[in-house]
């Protein structure tokens, strides 16, 4: 399905729910499956914690998660340590191109039994649960912090306890905190000292309730929508200041953007500062929060200014090569754009090509991202049904604020 977006005004006001975060919602799915005593509430409706709870229910020995990276990762941890079982863990055509032998190879030097059943290094996997032995891992810092987090979601369940040594540069470092405060909180003995990362074995011996934070990377269109506005106030939900999730920075990185952020009891209230001179060129390291990078720059696109983005390594192997694929989209629009492996430079843009169709490559925020752009010309989304991964109702969600959705 494609839509046709379009500014219904350019002064925007409302409220919104938005769903419960996705990477704090898989963390506890897979400390569900191994400690049941877990009740999660307010979990993300995203197609990737719909897939991953799936699967970790599925009595079937053939898993399919279709483009869910998270659930990729996470499930070939969490099947190389149920004893006894078979598990052939496949997914998309994409999901087929994109890498996991760092985590296969890790989990292999614990004693797990995991075969590749066609290209050496990626899906699909053949898992023979089995009980591991080893409480020692070495692993490279600076890959995605997906594989870090599935070996640190399984460690608890281990006779011994788990030991992972990081060498280099951590890469997203919140979302390695993120599961070691999930951790912490469910009463495990975990810690990150050093870029050694130990955590203890663990009984959880009562119930315990979890309430998932909203999710900040959705939140990020919301802060796109109120910096191409000419005015705005709008309250989103739920939020907390003291947040586990790494995206919570938008609050920094959208200041110099004229968005004003107030913490209320149990939201934000995000208002549009006119009197914040734009800078010529908008710098930023997302090292930490490379999710927010497509946001980011389309804003930047949007307010006609230079844009410079560095710690984008990850963006290559996400459900496109996202470098690329920003590369493509904003040149459509008229754009003069510089990538490299880990960074990309916008120059700043007067005028908008109008009514481009913007492809949307089977990720979700790619069509996130571009569809605040409506405030500033018209366009189109192609196959705009891919935001459920994330974000099934984000279509309602802009149309809340000012933004005429048509199918085409």
């Amino acid at each position: 399905m494609n839509i046709r977006l379009s500014a219904k005004s350019k002064n925007i006001a409302g409220k919104w729910q938005v769903t419960g975060s996705k990477s704090e919602t898989n963390r506890l799915l897979i400390l569900q499956a191994l400690f049941p005593q877990i009740e999660i509430e307010n979990s993300s409706n995203s197609d990737d914690s719909q897939v991953l709870q799936k699967a970790l229910s599925s009595q079937e020995g053939l898993i399919d998660i279709h483009h869910a990276g998270t659930a990729m990762r996470f499930l070939t941890a969490y099947f190389s340590v149920q004893e006894g079982q078979n598990t052939i863990l496949t997914g998309s055509k994409r999901m087929q191109e994109r890498p996991i032998k760092l985590l296969v190879d890790a989990l292999r030097n614990l004693g797990a039994e995991i075969k590749y059943q066609q290209e050496e290094g990626y899906p699909p996997l053949e898992i023979t649960g089995k009980k591991l032995i080893k409480d020692k891992v070495r692993l490279a810092a600076n890959v995605s912090s997906q594989y870090i987090s599935a070996l640190m979601l399984i460690a608890p369940s281990l006779e011994k306890g788990l030991e992972i040594q990081l060498q280099g540069k951590i890469t997203s470092t919140p979302y390695i905190l993120m599961t070691l405060s999930l951790l912490k909180e469910l009463g495990i003995n975990a810690s990150l000292e050093e870029n050694i990362i130990k955590i203890a074995p663990f009984q959880l011996q009562q119930q315990k309730k979890f309430v998932v934070e909203s999710d900040w990377s959705s939140a990020s269109y919301f802060y796109s929508l109120v910096a191409l506005s000419d005015s705005a106030k709008i309250e989103i939900s739920s939020y907390k200041k003291e947040s586990l999730q790494g995206d919570s920075s938008l609050v920094k990185l959208y200041e110099s953007l004229g968005v004003k952020t107030t913490f209320l009891e149990n939201s934000i209230q995000l208002e549009k500062d006119n009197s914040v001179e734009l800078p010529k060129i908008y710098r930023a390291d997302l090292t930490s929060s490379p999710d927010l990078a497509q946001t980011i720059v389309v804003s930047c696109l949007g307010l006609g200014i230079g844009c410079e983005l560095i710690g984008l390594h990850t963006l290559k192997i996400k459900e496109t090569d996202r470098l690329v694929a920003l590369y493509d989209e904003l040149t459509k629009f008229g754009a003069h754009v510089d990538i490299t492996n880990d960074s990309l430079k916008l120059y700043p843009c007067v005028r908008l090509t109008e009514n481009v169709l913007v492809a949307t490559y089977n990720d979700h925020r790619m069509a996130m991202a571009f569809a605040p752009l409506a405030l500033k010309t018209n366009l189109q989304i192609e196959d705009a049904g891919v935001v459920s991964k994330s974000f099934p109702d984000f279509w309602e969600a802009i149309e809340n604020f000012q933004i005429q959705v048509e199918k085409v």
